[in-house]
Formats: structure tokens, sequence, C-alpha cells
């Protein structure tokens, strides 16, 4: 079975730091864009950051300056290093793969056609 399995969430204080991880089951990271997500409370799901194999990001205003993507090539595992964390990073996170592009990600999660299940990041203040 194919899936992307993500971990690393939990509760900071504002300030804080955390490393979500997205392992791939059958799915390599590596080769097609990948990206992260997140959806808060009674909000659309907005995309956070993305990278190609080759290593180029993108980032959202929002967390520019803040949050790195990487990849762990030997791990086949996707990461989202979130420094400086906010109340307004509140919200669940989830990574996922697009099949389909390997150099100008999307920013539109219909890009995206595998994803995780998501982890729950709380920023308190």
């Amino acid at each position: 079975q194919v899936y992307l399995a993500e971990s690393g969430g939990g509760s900071v204080q504002a300030g804080g730091s955390l490393r979500l991880s997205c392992a791939g089951s059958r799915y390599d990271v590596r080769v097609n864009c990948m990206g992260w997500f997140r959806q808060a409370p009674g909000k659309e799901r907005e995309g956070v950051a993305s990278i190609n194999p080759a290593g180029g990001t993108r980032y959202a205003d929002s967390v520019q300056g803040r949050f790195t993507i990487s990849v762990d090539n030997g791990k086949n595992t996707l990461y989202l290093q979130m420094n400086n964390l906010k109340p307004e990073d509140t919200a669940m996170y989830y990574c996922a793969g697009d099949l389909y592009r390997v150099k100008s990600c999307s920013d539109d999660e219909s890009a995206y056609n595998t994803w995780g299940q998501g982890t729950q990041v709380t920023v308190y203040s």
C-alpha cells in the first residue's frame, strides 16, 4: 500500500520550534514535487512549502524565513523545520506528493495526489 505518514506534531509555546516528518511507504519522496499544507479550524487548507527533486523550494509568505522544507534522501523522508512558531501557525499539517511535477511545484492542493493523514500543531501564547 502506498502512503505518506506524518509525525512530529505537538503543542509548543510561541517562539518555540517543531520538526515535522513525512515518511514514504512505497512512495519515493525524492523523485517528485512534495509539499506541506495546513488547515486551521474554520479555514481552507493552504500551501505552506514545497520542494522539487533538485532541491528548489517555495514558501508561503507567512512562513518565509521561519520554516524550512527538506528531504533526507537516505531515509526517504520529507521534513518541515518550524522555528519561531506563532499562535497563527496552529493547524493540522499534511504532507503531500505530486506524481506529475518534478520542477515547478504547485501551491494548489488540487495538484497533489498522495496525502498523509495529518499531524496537529498547536502553538500557545
